[in-house]
Parts: C-alpha cells; sequence; structure tokens
C-alpha cells in the first residue's frame, strides 16, 4: 500500500516563532508552505497580522497570504474547500506540505474537516450584531445558555464572534448548535504530523510586548487609520485594529491603546494555549530548540522518504 502524503502543521501561540520554523522546514523538504493564519489572507492588512517579511515569502513558496480582500466575504468553510483543493495539486509535486498558523479552527478545518451546518437568514447574524453592540457580551451569553446550554458550557464565551455564529444557527434552524457538530466528516487522503511551539508564559507575553513595540513602529498606527473608514467590516474585527479604532474615536489614548493591544494580543495566546492543548497528537518543542529536532521527527514520520 502506496504511503499516503504528510501535511505537517506548525502551531503555537502569536508571536513565538512559527513562521521561522516553518520556512527551515520547507526548505529542508523542498516543500511549499500554506498559511493558516485568518487574518494574513488580508492584502490591507499587514503589519498588524505580521505578514512574513519578503525576504521570508521569497525564501520558500507560500499560499493563503495576503491573497484576500477585506472587502471579500471568506469564511472557514471557504478556506477548507481552498485548501484541500490546492493540497490535491501540490502533493502531485511533493509529498510533503507545510502548513503554519495559530488559528487553530482554520488548522482543524483542513487536518478534521468542519461540522456542516443548516443555511440561515443572514438577517438573524445582522440583528445580533447589532444586539451585541446594544446590549453587549452579557446579553448573547444568557440566550445562548438557554438555547443551547450544552455549548454553552463548552465555548469560551468571551468570544462574541462564537457566541453569535452558534445563536444563529439555534435561531433560524430552531435546533441547538451542538447538535450540529461532531457528525460524520469527509476522510482526508493525507496523514497530518502537528508540530507545536510553546515557551514558558513569562516568554510568550514578553515576546508578544515587543512585536506590538515593532509593530507600531513599522507603522501600524498610519495602517490601521487607512482602514479605519471600513472599522465596522468583520475583517477588522481584530486585536490591533479595534484598539486603535477606539484611539480614533476619542474613547482611549494613544498609550492606552497600545497598552490594550497587548493586553488582548497574550489574552488570545493564552485562547490558542487551550485550544491547542486540547489536541493531543501535537509534538511540542521549546521555541528555542534547534530546528533539527523537529526535522528529525518529519523524516521518521515519512516512510516515502529517502
Amino acid at each position: 500500500m502506496q504511503p499516503k502524503p504528510l501535511l505537517v502543521c506548525i502551531v503555537g501561540p502569536t508571536a513565538i516563532g512559527k513562521t521561522s520554523l516553518s520556512i527551515k522546514i520547507a526548505n529542508a523538504f523542498d516543500a511549499e508552505i500554506i498559511s493558516a493564519d485568518s487574518r494574513q489572507f488580508y492584502k490591507e492588512m499587514r503589519i498588524g497580522t505580521a505578514v512574513p517579511s519578503e525576504e521570508e515569502l521569497a525564501a520558500a513558496p507560500h499560499h493563503f497570504i495576503q491573497n484576500r480582500s477585506i472587502h471579500q466575504d471568506y469564511s472557514v468553510g471557504d478556506f477548507e474547500k481552498e485548501a484541500i483543493s490546492l493540497l490535491t495539486n501540490v502533493f502531485k509535486k511533493n509529498p510533503i506540505v507545510v502548513m503554519v498558523g495559530g488559528s487553530g479552527l482554520y488548522v482543524d478545518a483542513v487536518t478534521r474537516g468542519l461540522d456542516y451546518f443548516p443555511e440561515v437568514d443572514p438577517a438573524i447574524r445582522i440583528a445580533l450584531n447589532k444586539r451585541y453592540e446594544t446590549e453587549g457580551l452579557l446579553a448573547l451569553q444568557k440566550e445562548l445558555k438557554e438555547l443551547d446550554p450544552t455549548y454553552f458550557a463548552k465555548v469560551d464565551i468571551e468570544n462574541h464572534h462564537r457566541l453569535i455564529r452558534a445563536l444563529e444557527i439555534c435561531i433560524g434552524s430552531g435546533a441547538p448548535y451542538s447538535s450540529f457538530l461532531n457528525r460524520d466528516k469527509q476522510p482526508r487522503d493525507f496523514d497530518v504530523l502537528y508540530i507545536g511551539l510553546n515557551a514558558d508564559r513569562d516568554i510568550v507575553y514578553d515576546r508578544i510586548n515587543r512585536r506590538v513595540d515593532i509593530m507600531m513602529s513599522e507603522g501600524l498606527l498610519e495602517e490601521a487609520r487607512q482602514l479605519y473608514p471600513h472599522k465596522a467590516l468583520n475583517a477588522l474585527q481584530t486585536v490591533g485594529y479595534r484598539e486603535l479604532f477606539q484611539y480614533f474615536d476619542g474613547v482611549i489614548s494613544e498609550a492606552e491603546a497600545i497598552s490594550e493591544i497587548k493586553k488582548n494580543t497574550r489574552r488570545f495566546a493564552k485562547r490558542q494555549g487551550t485550544w491547542f492543548r486540547k489536541n493531543t497528537d501535537i509534538y511540542w518543542f521549546d521555541y528555542a530548540d534547534s530546528p533539527i529536532q523537529a526535522i528529525t521527527l518529519i523524516k521518521t514520520k515519512a516512510p516515502f522518504l529517502p
């Protein structure tokens, strides 16, 4: 039986060094890289999403980097379909592909498949977003607890995007969101190897703080100012932009906005850690470990290599 090709997934919290490791691994196996970062898709959001540098992008073929506009609707379901189609073609050239990103849902969409939900009236989401703006997070939490206590018990109840998504399915279908989860999914015709990067919390937080300072020095403020007229778009409901929009609105000072970006990015890194720790298939490495260790692991998991 011919061995399946191998998708190597590099995961971990933001600012941990995933991009650097993915390029070293791609170069070791002459492989291509798929980005699974849900905000690096957008070409208008370069600085605030830590898009790889020109030198990094030139070091290996990259896909799904700044290939969309913030004005285009693009869902995790769209990404799953496009990534699977791309993998089918790229695996014909090389049995190893590297996927890198901290967006756990997007990684899981490619490696495990998504749960599929019924189509619902888009007006429901619009109404829920308005309700969030006027009544706040607590109102959404209370309604989800009533409509779907099972999902409420496990969802990140501080993430209003997740709450709104669950509520629109509950309201639009008349059935709990959780009832659509974990149904049969399309099997993948490739194997998956998860490699995780991590560090002590203080190190992760320090790297985040320094990255935000670098982003500001590279022009994040001006990038956010150019995007400010479009602040209501879904793509821009993102740490790094949302806080600067508050500064432009006169709600907080520039210094407070920078402090909030750092704090909210740290919170995001914590949620990433919670998501990835649930995946017991991940081989974890310290961020300071030599890439040779990860490369050696890949060689042991790829029987088709010479």
